[in-house]
């Protein structure tokens, strides 16, 4: 099985010169959805399996995963039917996770053969992702603000073992405060405690000024210049993904600060721009740390960076 992120969902194959269209196949049951995405979940989503069809208080989990980067948990939902609400079961289960922390650790412990504390989990990260064929343009107007921490992806089969996973990205800066919603209080109750975190958000709290956010959007122009790449923040840097993290960025007064997920001896940097850091303790990802200024040579600093991003083919 070959999986490919879109954001179109018409296929072709090419023969030489000539291309035709590949069939896309349905997905007969919700659960072929659910065991695909599961026996594929770190692949696809850099997310630990912990447990699937799990009941607590009177509401099953279709999946519970664990994201290792943020220690937080992941609730995810498989949809075949276009009939749900969105938010409502969103909120409800990040309220159920809010309101029983340690059932949900304990289960962890118990189905990874790991240990973690209550402490260990950043409770503020979590979130829940929904995986649908398709979904209503209500269903994702509803979810369309900059801090709601839900996640839409459509999933669909094509023939010759081609599959294709596009995430309904969100392209609103208002916030669900702003709406009235009501849904007995657990929106409120979980907006208080789950945080999703922006670029403006870490602008704000570092007080970055107008000549570094310029060089912190030429280097990212520069870098998601390189392919497919997420830009995800959060609470302490911001991440750019292909697979996982390949480099990472916060922000000091007068530079940019880099994390490169290279391990000790990896990077090839003649230069020595660089500084190892595999023995400290340290944010971002990798065993690579520099800082760069308005006056640094971008080229050179690309030249590093895409190492990592290499790295990850």
């Amino acid at each position: 099985m070959g999986g490919i992120k879109l954001n179109n969902m018409k296929l072709y194959k090419i023969n030489g010169e000539k291309i035709s269209s590949l069939s896309s196949i349905t997905f007969k049951l919700e659960k072929d959805i659910q065991s695909l995405i599961e026996k594929n979940l770190e692949e696809l989503f850099n997310i630990q399996f912990v447990k699937s069809e799990l009941s607590i208080k009177n509401f099953r989990i279709d999946t519970l995963g664990y994201n290792k980067e943020t220690n937080s948990f992941v609730i995810i939902e498989y949809k075949k039917e276009r009939n749900f609400s969105v938010i409502d079961q969103g909120y409800t289960y990040l309220s159920l996770l809010l309101n029983h922390k340690a059932e949900f650790v304990l289960e962890y412990n118990e189905n990874t053969n790991q240990q973690i504390k209550r402490d260990d989990v950043d409770w503020s990260q979590s979130k829940v992702i929904f995986i649908s064929p398709s979904y209503t343009e209500y269903q994702k107007h509803s979810v369309n603000f900059r801090d709601v921490p839900f996640e839409l992806w459509e999933i669909k089969q094509f023939e010759n073992n081609l599959l294709s996973l596009t995430q309904q990205k969100n392209t609103s800066t208002e916030s669900i405060s702003s709406v009235e919603v009501d849904n007995g209080g657990v929106v409120k109750e979980v907006t208080k405690e789950i945080k999703v975190y922006t670029e403006d958000y870490h602008f704000e709290r570092r007080n970055v000024n107008d000549t570094i956010k310029e060089l912190y959007s030429t280097l990212k122009d520069r870098i998601t210049g390189l392919g497919e790449i997420d830009v995800v923040p959060r609470s302490t840097y911001i991440g750019f993904k292909r697979r996982t993290n390949f480099v990472d960025i916060d922000f000091q007064k007068g530079n940019l600060w880099l994390w490169i997920n290279l391990p000790k001896g990896k990077l090839d940097d003649p230069k020595e721009l660089s500084r190892d850091i595999s023995s400290i303790g340290h944010y971002g990802n990798g065993d690579y740390e520099l800082k760069v200024f308005p006056d640094t040579d971008l080229d050179y600093v690309m030249f590093l960076i895409n190492q990592s991003y290499k790295n990850q083919e």
